[in-house]
């Protein structure tokens, strides 16, 4: 036993040491254990479980610093995955739609003349000279009435049911303009029954003749004031009706805003009252009516098709595919007879010249032999669909093809939309269809460019709109939207508050001020209780690529480039948070600047976050089609991704609803 020791392991006092202090610290040490003990025996555990070096550990767990740091920022980022768990940004959301409100309008003020247009003439008799003045004895001429005047008193008690800015208008009209525009000596005329004929030919232009029907006035064996009333109806009704028409053919019957708010389309104004003066003054009131129709090249496309379909055989057999079917090379199906069927049918006149023996040969078998393979090839290159030889879901729809009935509501439902847009859409353009995947720029005198892109995911719909495109960016940053942060990058800083800082993110106060990305309360961001900026570096991993091109919006949708390139390889390219990627980004900013594409490459290589302003005003219209037309003139169908037009044909729906009411009230 070492000389320093006791017998019970004790330290003696050496050099330097008194023993006052080896007693104060054997004071303390059973001051700690005892302590230690307690804590222990609290917990209910045995004295004997714990072991001097499971003390040692506590004891430094409890005076230190740091690890009480890491349990405070524990159970901060427990507290905040918390709180974030509750915190959402909604997406814009479809809405119950509400049609336009018919309401009772009376004609009562238009039942007496007014002092302005009391314009009596003077009598001057046979034979007398007239002079500058007349004396104020000269006898003056009695006031004529006019037909319009003597029916006037019909309209004291008389009421239509009309769409306000109708009513609103009708009397506008005739309060400056008192006299028949359809009647004559009692009757209808020659202009009534043409604009009557006309107005029942709405249905060429996918609207409803029965909205616009007036009845002829049924005034066989009436005399009188019950006369006057019968024609001073059909007068009004039938201006009304024009009035609807034109209203309904220049702006659409549905309000797109109404629908969704995934719209954002201003509805056109109308003057009404020009209208009117613009049929009463024509020789020809069907083409003065369809004047107001949209007097574009899509929209003669899309009513041609709409004839063309009508006039088909709609009992015409349909090939069926089994649902679920899933082919490929080398495999066996019993469906194999109904996939050749139906490419024989729906495809074109050089798919089955081109494949003439392939498809005399097919015998009816099971087997998807190489050359079945090279024949869904070709026409899966035909309906613009990967040309993999893969007979899958969107494969079957394009063979299958939709019935006629489909086809013309898809065409419907185009033309209804098209009156949502400016009737000139600019020569020179940016057209984005979203239910087509593409994006196409024209110009005068140019090829058109155009390009599959990706759009919103059916959750982050991107918006139907348009605007002006403005600026092309090289190297952006992304500026990241607030229900990205929240929705998506809350719960990744709930785990790691470092997180935006090593993934390449700068954030930054409104001032511009920089800071940690660990150091914000993003409890209070969510919440709206404090702003803060976040956006990614320019660079290979930054989402929006080399390029993008800004049209300033509301919604803030832009197009742009993206890393993500095979997702371009997809038939249905909804992946996006809304913005448009396109798969040639370089090709539509050089088209939108004017530009090759090598200087746009050469802005992109120095590096530079820049930007350059696009010149002239070129239009980007962001709009959702399932039917529109192809270069060729044919017109092309695509999928309802969205679910839109279920949407617009509910809408459609409960407006005849309220229209059929109307009438009938």
């Amino acid at each position: 036993m070492r000389a320093d020791t006791t017998r019970h392991g004790e330290r003696k006092p050496g050099k330097g040491v008194s023993a006052l202090a080896v007693r104060t610290r054997s004071f303390l040490g059973c001051s700690l254990k005892a302590g230690l003990m307690a804590s222990v025996l609290a917990t209910g555990l045995s004295v004997s479980a714990v072991e001097p070096a499971s003390a040692q550990n506590f004891l430094q767990r409890l005076f230190n610093p740091e690890h009480q740091r890491r349990k405070e920022e524990r159970l901060r980022q427990q507290e905040l995955r918390k709180q974030t768990a509750a915190v959402k940004v909604s997406a814009p959301r479809y809405l119950t739609y509400a049609p336009d409100a018919w309401k009772q309008v009376s004609l009562a003020e238009l039942s007496e003349k007014k002092t302005a247009e009391v314009q009596p003439a003077q009598i001057v008799p046979e034979g007398a000279e007239t002079t500058a003045v007349e004396s104020d004895t000269a006898p003056q001429a009695p006031i004529v009435l006019t037909a319009f005047d003597e029916a006037r008193p019909a309209l004291k008690d008389m009421k239509l049911t009309a769409l306000p800015g109708v009513g609103e208008a009708l009397i506008a009209y005739y309060r400056e303009h008192p006299d028949f525009v359809w009647v004559q000596d009692g009757k209808p005329t020659a202009k009534a029954a043409g604009l009557r004929r006309a107005l029942a030919d709405a249905a060429i232009f996918a609207l409803d003749p029965d909205d616009y029907f007036v009845a002829l006035p049924a005034v066989a064996g009436l005399e009188g004031a019950e006369r006057d009333a019968a024609v001073m109806r059909f007068e009004m009704e039938l201006s009304a009706a024009a009035m609807t028409y034109v209203l309904d053919a220049t702006r659409g019957r549905v309000d797109p805003n109404r629908i969704s708010q995934y719209h954002d389309l201003p509805r056109h104004d109308v003057d009404l009252v020009a209208a009117l003066q613009q049929l009463e003054a024509s020789d020809d009131v069907a083409g003065e009516l369809t004047g107001h129709l949209p007097q574009n090249d899509h929209f003669r496309k899309l009513t041609a098709e709409l004839a063309r379909l009508k006039a088909e055989d709609q009992e015409a057999d349909q090939i069926t595919i089994a649902p679920g079917t899933f082919l490929k090379a080398g495999k066996s199906s019993p469906e194999m007879k109904n996939i050749v069927a139906a490419i024989a049918q729906n495809g074109s006149d050089e798919l089955r010249t081109l494949h003439a023996e392939t498809l005399e040969a097919y015998d009816g078998g099971d087997l998807y032999t190489p050359e079945l393979v090279d024949l869904v090839k070709t026409f899966q290159k035909e309906a613009r669909l990967t040309p993999d030889g893969i007979v899958g879901k969107n494969s079957i729809k394009a063979m299958v093809g939709e019935t006629n009935a489909a086809r013309i509501a898809k065409v419907e439902l185009a033309m209804e939309r098209s009156r949502w847009l400016p009737e000139d859409l600019g020569e020179r353009k940016v057209f984005i269809n979203q239910a087509a995947f593409t994006a196409t720029y024209t110009a005068p005198g140019e090829d058109s460019l155009s390009m599959r892109v990706v759009v919103g995911k059916k959750s982050n719909q991107t918006n139907f709109f348009y605007d002006t495109i403005e600026v092309v960016e090289y190297n952006p940053y992304w500026g990241v939207p607030y229900s990205i942060i929240v929705n998506e990058m809350l719960p990744k800083l709930a785990n790691d508050p470092s997180y935006l800082d090593r993934a390449g993110y700068e954030v930054s106060t409104p001032g511009g001020r920089k800071v940690s990305s660990s150091s914000v309360d993003w409890y209070a961001v969510a919440s709206r209780q404090q702003s803060i900026n976040v956006r990614q570096y320019p660079g290979r991993s930054n989402a929006l690529g080399e390029v993008k091109i800004l049209f300033p919006n509301a919604h803030h949708i832009y197009m742009h480039d993206t890393p993500s390139k095979s997702l371009f390889k997809k038939d249905v390219r909804a992946f996006s948070h809304g913005c448009i990627r396109l798969h040639d980004p370089k090709a539509m900013a050089a088209a939108v600047l004017g530009k090759s594409k090598d200087y746009v490459t050469s802005r992109i290589a120095a590096g530079q976050n820049e930007q350059e302003q696009v010149a002239g005003d070129i239009p980007v219209y962001v709009s959702y089609f399932t039917a529109w037309p192809e270069d060729d003139g044919s017109i092309a169908f695509y999928s309802d991704v969205y679910d839109r037009d279920r949407y617009l044909l509910k809408a459609l729906e409960k407006t005849r609803a309220v229209r059929s009411k109307a009438r009938t009230s």
